[in-house]
């Protein structure tokens, strides 16, 4: 609405004293905004329904000729949230305006050509009939899908001597919400973004806010999410999305970020030659490069179906730090030769990758001459005899276990996180109806899978730092290593003079 624009018989400082004493302060200059898209994400009771309410009858009753749009996910709801919120706001402040009010077909019609339409996204042949709309307010717009919104959208286009625009209103859910994506993890020159809480409505009843502050010792969760209208989650998280949450706001960035590059031998398995290349967008980010004599472990997560991510998480095996991690969509040999090189550049880490859907990354990891392979056990099903395989297999006995040994390790030192991608993926990790741990739908696990894969395979490499100084030429098996780092001081002096300084 334009400052010039006043309600007949009302002087612009009387209009706007008025409009401030009926009003949080925090919204005020929104009534003034002309973005195409105003996005309200806000916390329980912070007004913003309230306000677009409000914004919605400041323009309909001063431009003539308004056909506004107010639509939620599901036409019932309506009725008891939206359209009586209006009727309720014209009686109070615009009692004179001439409204006139049709319940059966939940519209609103003013005297100067404007009229307020609601519907129902469930009702979508009736919303095709839909035209010359000048407005939209999205109540709850945390309930449409992307392509609903799009066909909103699209549906702004009349000519009209004002400017349109999109007001939506929502609770933040999920983290992974194209809400999120769309309006809050880039800039949008479009769209003005505006973040309220409880804390900003001064007309919320001191009983209103006890309960609402009361969660903070209840339910801190759900006091974050939706008293303070952080970003969460839609089911019950199965890591402690407090810690990780307060994690996520310390996260420093990656001191590097690249690929490697390398030389593929004519023989096209083999590779020399091999050099970290830095780029910006690269799939690989080191958040601490590898120390001379420290072991590291690699967990990776295949691409099951295409769809998926290919991941790697790299640990300190001292620590259990997550000092680096890859996550791309490759194919199958250029995520086995990434990971060849990192395991290289991480001192011959330990590497297990999945191998439910395909064994092929881990097999021309073993062409390649990489050893440091995990190894499992596999009773054969000719002769019940048990044999060594590379690989980690996902079943429903190994999920379980490596999924709570990651909540165990997790649960106290979320500190040894230090990737976004993977803490945003821990946040969307939830218990369904069935209490089984999943990836809530449209969000990803590989991260989490990769990461819960490494933990569980520390244990098979060493976790001593290998404190030789200097460097030989003899090669040591890792049996030969382990030895080594469990001997005593003397007993090291002898090993060395019998197998040789050793190269690493």
């Amino acid at each position: 609405m334009n400052k010039d624009r006043v309600p007949l018989l009302l002087d612009t400082a009387k209009w706007y004293k008025d409009l401030m004493d009926s009003n949080n302060k925090a919204f005020l200059p929104l009534f003034f905004d002309q973005h195409r898209y105003l996005v309200l994400k806000g916390g329980g009771g912070s007004g913003k329904s309230i306000f677009a309410g409000r914004k919605v009858l400041e323009r309909v009753t001063t431009e003539p000729g308004h056909r506004w749009l107010v639509v939620r996910r599901v036409a019932t709801t309506i009725r008891e949230s939206c359209f009586a919120q209006l009727i309720g706001q014209i009686a109070q402040y615009y009692p004179e305006c001439g409204a006139k009010v049709n319940k059966s077909d939940q519209t609103i019609s003013f005297p100067n050509g404007s009229k307020i339409l609601t519907f129902g996204l469930d009702d979508r042949e009736k919303l095709k009939s839909i035209y010359d709309i000048t407005g939209i307010w999205i109540e709850e717009a945390s309930e449409l899908e992307e392509a609903d919104f799009n066909q909103l959208d699209i549906r702004l286009r009349t000519e009209f001597p004002h400017y349109l625009q999109i007001i939506l209103s929502f609770n933040p859910i999920s983290i992974t919400h194209w809400l999120k994506r769309r309006f809050f993890d880039q800039k949008n020159p479009r769209a003005l973004v505006h973040e309220s809480t409880y804390k900003d409505n001064r007309f919320l009843t001191e009983e209103a806010i006890k309960t609402l502050e009361g969660f903070r010792d209840t339910d801190p969760y759900y006091y974050m999410v939706y008293c303070l209208g952080q970003w969460g989650v839609t089911g019950k998280t199965v890591f402690n999305a407090k810690a990780l949450s307060a994690r996520l706001q310390v996260l420093k960035p990656p001191k590097r970020r690249g690929l490697f590059e390398y030389d593929l031998d004519k023989d096209g398995i083999h590779v020399s030659n091999q050099r970290w290349a830095d780029d910006e967008a690269g799939p690989i980010k080191v958040y601490r490069e590898p120390e001379p004599g420290r072991p590291y472990v690699i967990g990776g997560d295949t691409a099951g179906d295409g769809s998926d991510w290919f991941v790697a998480q790299v640990l300190d095996n001292v620590t259990g730090e997550q000092v680096c991690t890859l996550r791309h969509r490759y194919d199958e040999d250029t995520f086995a030769r990434q990971i060849y090189c990192l395991g290289l550049y991480y001192n011959r880490a330990k590497i297990g990758l999945e191998t439910n859907f395909s064994t092929y990354p881990t097999k021309l990891l073993d062409l390649m001459g990489y050893r440091a392979l995990y190894v499992r056990e596999v009773e054969d099903d000719f002769n019940g005899k048990i044999r060594q395989t590379y690989g980690f297999r996902t079943d429903g006995l190994t999920r379980p276990v490596i999924l709570s040994e990651l909540i165990r390790v997790l649960r106290d030192h979320p500190d040894l996180l230090n990737d976004e991608d993977t803490i945003l993926e821990m946040l969307t990790f939830v218990r369904n109806e069935k209490m089984r741990p999943e990836a809530e739908p449209g969000a990803h696990d590989d991260c989490v899978l990769a990461l819960a894969i490494a933990h569980y395979i520390r244990p098979q490499h060493t976790m001593q730092i290998q404190t030789l100084e200097g460097e030989g030429t003899a090669r040591w098996s890792e049996d030969m290593w382990e030895d080594y780092n469990r001997a005593s001081p003397e007993m090291r002096e002898r090993m060395i003079a019998l197998w040789g300084k050793p190269k690493r």
